[in-house]
């Protein structure tokens, strides 16, 4: 899936991770990157001129259990990196990202040698976005601003030397606009990674974990969650305009644990651009798109959502039940990050998808009563 979503600069208020209390245990990472780009659509084989490298940087803080939810996440870092990946083509130039992230890890916390996950996302800047007529080839950036996101499994072994460590591993690293303007096929880069890690607190006693002190029962009955998001974007064809679009979404959630939910609702989509599109093609002969006067769309949609403290993560797969016509696809898939204010109000950023390709970014409010 191309994306998402997403903000770190001027969302890392809204955002903060869910963290209130941020230990004092911190450590640095530094990691070089040398990867191939995934050939996801035709017009990525013009991109491949080289194999892309670069630099990953990050600052990282531990946690222990002063808040319960640590402990369900095996005490996770929470940290910020930057991101420089030279893509070695002329025609996508270079990338320079920032991110907010987790380290999750597999093992257990006492081990030495660890296997971490690490999730990210945030903002962008690439420096040679598609232009008509100097980078007209450039079909992956319609823009300099872009989102990022980046996965990343890896090896670390802290305090090898001193207080310096070794990490390695392997990362997956998307970029795109979100589709907000055209063309947006985004780059997907996976990348084989080699590092160092140098601990700032060496003399803390890091076998220190605080257990919960939470139920292990949870009980929840079903609620009902109501969401109104928004945004702009524009239609695949490139030049088209950028229009406002609006999503209303009522759905039912189940909490199956303290982690996780399971949800079934409806999306009402307005999207102009869908009529956009429809209205430059009928001019093309033998478009076989089919009479249409009502553009709005409807999806049934499953989903889950993962609930790490006042964030929780969304993930859905719909299908459209009323449709003027197929517009990229009849099922769409969509990946949001949602932050609750208090026990009922949130706030959420949402990338809706047709497989890979992204049609939306969605920043929106609702209530889960």
């Amino acid at each position: 899936m191309k994306k998402i979503l997403t903000l770190l600069l001027s969302l890392s208020c809204f955002l903060n991770f869910g963290q209130t209390k941020l230990s004092y245990s911190s450590y640095l990472q530094v990691d070089y990157l040398y990867g191939n780009i995934i050939a996801h659509n035709p017009d990525a084989t013009a991109f491949l001129q080289g194999h892309p490298t670069g630099f990953i940087l990050s600052y990282n803080k531990r946690s222990f259990g002063e808040e319960n939810w640590q402990e369900r996440f095996n005490y996770p870092d929470f940290g910020y990196s930057l991101g420089i990946y030279d893509y070695h083509s002329e025609i996508l130039g270079k990338l320079y990202a920032v991110y907010g992230h987790y380290n999750f890890y597999l093992l257990n916390r006492l081990y030495k040698n660890q296997l971490i996950v690490r999730t990210g996302i945030g903002l962008a800047y690439n420096t040679h976005p598609y232009n008509k007529v100097t980078n007209n080839k450039n079909t992956a950036f319609g823009t300099y601003l872009n989102s990022s996101t980046y996965f990343k499994v890896y090896y670390q072994h802290e305090n090898i030397f001193k207080n310096i460590g070794f990490n390695t591993g392997l990362t997956f690293i998307h970029a795109s606009n979100s589709n907000v303007k055209s063309p947006n096929s985004g780059v997907n880069l996976w990348a084989f990674t080699i590092g160092l890690n140098y601990n700032l607190t060496p003399k803390l006693n890091n076998n220190t974990f605080i257990p919960s002190t939470e139920s292990k029962k949870f009980t929840e009955p079903i609620k009902l969650n109501i969401a109104i998001r928004g945004g702009v974007n524009e239609s695949e064809i490139i030049g088209s305009g950028q229009r406002a679009f609006f999503v209303a979404s009522v759905y039912a959630d189940k909490r199956i644990n303290r982690i996780s939910a399971l949800q079934l609702g409806l999306d009402l989509y307005i999207s102009p651009i869908v009529k956009d599109f429809y209205e430059i093609n009928k001019t093309i002969p033998f478009s076989h798109l089919k009479e249409a006067h009502e553009f709005s769309r409807i999806g049934l949609f499953i989903g889950h959502e993962l609930f790490i403290n006042k964030l929780s993560i969304e993930t859905s797969l719909g299908y459209y039940i009323k449709t003027p016509y197929v517009y990229q696809a009849i099922y769409y898939e969509t990946l949001g990050l949602k932050r609750y204010i208090n026990k009922k109000w949130f706030a959420s950023i949402r990338l809706k998808a047709h497989a890979a390709n992204a049609e939306t970014v969605e920043f929106g409010v609702g209530i889960r009563l």
